[in-house]
């Protein structure tokens, strides 16, 4: 389920009532620096959807009626999470937007999750910054390759996260991205591949995180 801890509570927002007009959510927008604000109802509770600056734009340079309220633009009215969303759905759901709102169990509108906020939470469960090296691990698919690799991986060291991708369409294999701990040097590394290579496992990638840092 969905961290509230990472998502940007309603009262830290910039959004614009439903009831605004596109020149007045032009002139919020502006001051507010920010590409897009979510649109709310009168009573500041139900998320409508959201507005762009690049189509209030669009629309004034063909002409439009600014006067005309902002619901005339609105998008995304069907973009939102709970905050009960499980991880996979939110994934999906955010792939195309700078972020996504949330509501609470009342279908009441709570924050937003942005893009940014996301891929820092998958930053730090993947342990980038307390790491050595990722060793990404070409397996074939079969059962018990995960627990293979592991046992293998762990006989020298700890692990200290691990992410399992699955092939694209076509593909037979499946990367497994390995964080090594921090005191995991180029000796104890050398032995670890070599090992996971003699069991017939394919190193594709050996990224050193100090390069990173």
């Amino acid at each position: 389920m969905l961290l509230k801890s990472l998502v940007k509570p309603k009262g830290s927002l910039v959004t614009v009532s439903e009831n605004v007009s596109l020149e007045q959510a032009l002139e919020t927008l502006e001051e507010s620096g920010y590409r897009c604000i979510p649109i709310l109802d009168e009573t500041g509770t139900i998320f409508r959807g959201n507005i762009y600056k690049m189509h209030i734009y669009r629309h004034k340079a063909n002409g439009g009626d600014m006067s005309q309220p902002v619901t005339t633009l609105l998008k995304n009215a069907t973009k939102f999470i709970n905050v009960n969303s499980a991880f996979f759905h939110i994934f999906f759901s955010i792939k195309d937007l700078p972020y996504i709102a949330v509501l609470d169990d009342n279908n009441r509108f709570y924050g937003i999750l942005t893009h940014t906020r996301l891929l820092d939470m998958l930053s730090q469960s993947w342990n980038v910054n307390v790491g050595s090296y990722v060793l990404t691990v070409l397996a074939p698919g079969n059962r018990g390759d995960l627990e293979s690799m592991s046992r293998i991986i762990t006989k020298y060291t700890a692990i200290a996260s691990v992410i399992s991708l699955d092939g694209q369409e076509g593909e037979l294999v499946h990367r497994v991205m390995f964080t090594l701990p921090e005191e995991v040097d180029k000796k104890l590394l050398k032995r670890i591949t070599a090992a996971l290579e003699r069991k017939g496992f394919k190193i594709a990638e050996i990224e050193n995180l100090a390069d990173e840092k």
